[in-house]
């Protein structure tokens, strides 16, 4: 009984995470059962007996991209670090994970093109956004109270700002290679990015940030 649990689990595993490759590379319209299941040495009808519906497979896909980034962003620890280096791990963290995961932009950019339509029917929203902006707000607290950080920074706006830089960088790198005629991908060129995005990040968190915004645009 125990080895019969352990195979199914293992084939579910299996399952899943050739979900994943197939929904991030063809989306929900476009992924195929057939392969799926090719690639997990399975059936299409173990398929859709272990997950109900393709909708289904996806949406449990799509959820297992964002635990596991947020499995990993709580194995950071950050508490023993003054809070403006605490901040630039965590911003380095997030945009090499998402370099180092291209199967989470791929789902994500298919959940946008559904308009999150199964992120909204997951019973798990809340576990997937919510720890990190609670990680952000304790983080912008403690450099508020050490005077590092300037007060009434929205922890979620400062996480779309940190993601955005990451991810709208990778996401369209090669169509923005192409028309500025730069390799976006090459390790200098990455490095060069992220070294200037952690800086209008480390900008935007000071407590003289508003004074120089409005001297900038005097």
């Amino acid at each position: 009984m125990a080895t019969r649990v352990r195979d199914a689990e293992a084939t579910r595993a299996r399952i899943l995470e050739a979900a994943v490759s197939e929904f991030a590379r063809y989306g929900l319209a476009g992924a195929r059962g057939e392969r799926i299941a090719q690639r997990a040495r399975s059936s299409e009808r173990m398929v859709y007996y272990y997950f109900g519906s393709k909708e289904g497979l996806y949406r449990e896909a799509l959820e297992h991209v964002y635990v596991s980034l947020r499995q990993a962003e709580r194995s950071l620890d950050l508490d023993g670090l003054e809070p403006a280096a605490a901040l630039s791990v965590f911003c380095r963290f997030v945009w090499r994970y998402y370099l180092e995961h291209p199967e989470f932009i791929g789902l994500v950019n298919a959940e946008n093109l559904q308009r999150a339509r199964q992120l909204h029917r997951s019973a798990r929203l809340p576990e997937l956004v919510s720890p990190v902006v609670e990680l952000l707000r304790g983080l912008l607290a403690r450099g508020e109270r050490s005077g590092i950080f300037r007060a009434g920074i929205d922890a979620a706006e400062l996480y779309v700002a940190i993601a955005g830089l990451g991810y709208f960088y990778l996401s369209n790198s090669y169509t923005l290679s192409a028309v500025l005629g730069r390799g976006l991908r090459e390790p200098a060129r990455l490095e060069a990015h992220w070294r200037s995005s952690e800086e209008m990040i480390m900008r935007f968190v000071r407590p003289d940030f508003p004074e120089r915004a409005a001297a900038g645009q005097a």
